[in-house]
């Protein structure tokens, strides 16, 4: 028998995205037998688009609750999880076939030490893959009693208690929403990061957030390293659109950690 495999999304207003990302999930079956969303109160089509374009094979489930933090929405749903497997997804992920393909070989494989797989990321714009990205890799197939989310800053970690593989197939980062959306949520997203920074000890911050709190050099240094260290500079319009937007997102920062206090 294939081992079970649940696909855990989260939502909130992504008909830009889900039905896209519905559609690929058809390449886990057999071994998909639930998609589980959790959504925050969307007030689009996501919802009619994830009856329309959940996988055949597989169960849909949809349950409605109200954001508070990511980790909270995240840990909601893996209550909801009976399977031995969890893959979770943002709405805007996509699993290309090779990806697919060596999901359902490393559950079938997987020795029961090892608690986990994680992935690369290759970021898209307008549907087109990027030579590289500032996306770090991330744990997105795992057992379900082995993982735990937290809040950190605006997004989350997985804290997972056993040994991590390592798939070579990258997942595809394809945000289609308008960017007029992304630029609303960057203000809200770097107040919770410049919180965070502030929060944190010298000790408990990475080598990049000790460069954020307490140099200007950030926005510069993820210029370079985008254009020039993940090569978006050969991308053309879609690098240069990228980078754009990751040095704009440390601008904001900088910004708020320079704001005086009233």
């Amino acid at each position: 028998m294939a081992p079970g495999l649940t696909a855990l999304l989260l939502t909130c207003n992504e008909e830009a995205n889900l039905a896209r990302t519905l559609d690929a999930l058809a390449a886990l079956e057999p071994e998909l037998e639930r998609v589980v969303l959790i959504d925050s109160g969307s007030t689009d089509a996501t919802l009619n688009l994830a009856r329309k374009h959940a996988p055949k094979g597989a169960a849909l489930e949809v349950l409605q609750r109200p954001f508070d933090s990511f980790a909270r929405q995240w840990n909601f749903g893996l209550a909801q999880v009976h399977s031995p497997w969890v893959m979770s997804l943002d709405a805007d992920y996509q699993v290309p076939p090779a990806l697919a393909l060596e999901v359902k070989r490393a559950i079938a494989e997987a020795p029961s030490d090892l608690a986990g797989f994680a992935l690369s990321f290759r970021y898209c714009v307008a549907g087109r893959p990027l030579a590289g990205t500032l996306l770090p890799d991330r744990v997105a197939l795992f057992r379900p009693p082995c993982g735990t989310y937290r809040d950190d800053g605006h997004s989350q970690q997985l804290e997972v208690q056993g040994r991590i593989g390592r798939l070579q197939q990258p997942i595809h980062h394809d945000d289609r929403k308008p960017l007029e959306r992304w630029l609303t949520a960057q203000l809200r997203y770097v107040r919770e990061e410049r919180d965070k920074l502030r929060r944190c000890s010298w000790r408990e911050l990475s080598t990049a957030d000790r460069l954020r709190k307490h140099t200007p050099l950030a926005p510069m240094a993820v210029a370079l390293l985008c254009l020039l260290g993940r090569g978006n500079l050969w991308d053309g319009r879609r690098g240069l659109f990228y980078a754009a937007q990751r040095v704009y997102a440390e601008l904001l920062l900088m910004l708020l950690l320079l704001e005086p206090a009233s």
